[in-house]
């Protein structure tokens, strides 16, 4: 186990990297409606949102993928769930966007999973939600189901975060300096997250993404 650890560390890390080419650099999760809307203007009112993603998506989305990483529930069953968790249709799009390049990134990195862990990355579908396929890859890189949910915590929150600095022209210190004061807040909702699957949505985040997909020729896909 000791021999494991740094190896495991360094895949949970690389996993949560913001350059990790998986597509997710053009999704804002919502901030680019948020701010065109006037909800989200600076440092105050980032926090608050960002608190309330990571509460709400960031807690469904890591309990759906930990419950895959655990084999929990199956790929047909996760992809159904987290359909049902989404109500806007446009958050489910998004989501399967960046599942797409999360798996295209996977078959990459492990071109032949192990059979324990995936009977094929072509069981995943085309077009899978992105904790479903974060779910798979976990199980098959050999990092901890809670590393799998801590993972998609922080990345709903940092997406956001970063988009907001770009978009709001913030300091990259003040934002990053946020990211580790709601540190604590993440590491808590990936514990909350191992327990049982999450069964609540954000009216808020919702609507935000159907307007943003109404949008002419928004700067982020969602």
């Amino acid at each position: 186990m000791l021999a494991q650890a740094p190896h495991g560390l360094a895949t949970l890390l690389t996993l949560a990297d913001s350059r990790l080419p998986t597509g997710g650099h053009v999704h804002s999760g919502g901030i680019e409606e948020a701010i065109t809307t006037g909800r989200v203007s600076d440092l105050g009112t980032l926090r608050a949102y960002l608190r309330r993603r990571i509460r709400t998506q960031g807690l469904v989305s890591a309990s759906l993928a930990a419950a895959v990483h655990r084999g929990d529930l199956s790929v047909e069953s996760a992809d159904a769930e987290t359909d049902a968790r989404t109500p806007s249709p446009a958050a489910r799009a998004a989501s399967r966007a960046q599942g797409r390049g999360l798996l295209r990134l996977a078959k990459r990195v492990w071109p032949e999973p192990a059979a324990a862990a995936v009977a094929g990355w072509g069981a995943l579908g085309v077009k899978p939600h992105l904790p479903v396929v974060a779910g798979v890859v976990g199980r098959v890189s050999g990092i901890e189901d809670e590393h799998t949910a801590l993972s998609m915590v922080y990345t709903t929150m940092t997406g956001s975060a970063t988009a907001a600095q770009r978009l709001l022209a913030l300091d990259p210190a003040d934002v990053a300096a946020m990211t580790f004061e709601l540190s604590a807040l993440c590491a808590h909702t990936a514990a909350q997250a191992l327990d049982d699957l999450a069964e609540l949505s954000d009216p808020l985040l919702d609507v935000l993404a159907e307007r943003h997909a109404a949008r002419e020729r928004p700067l982020f896909s969602s």
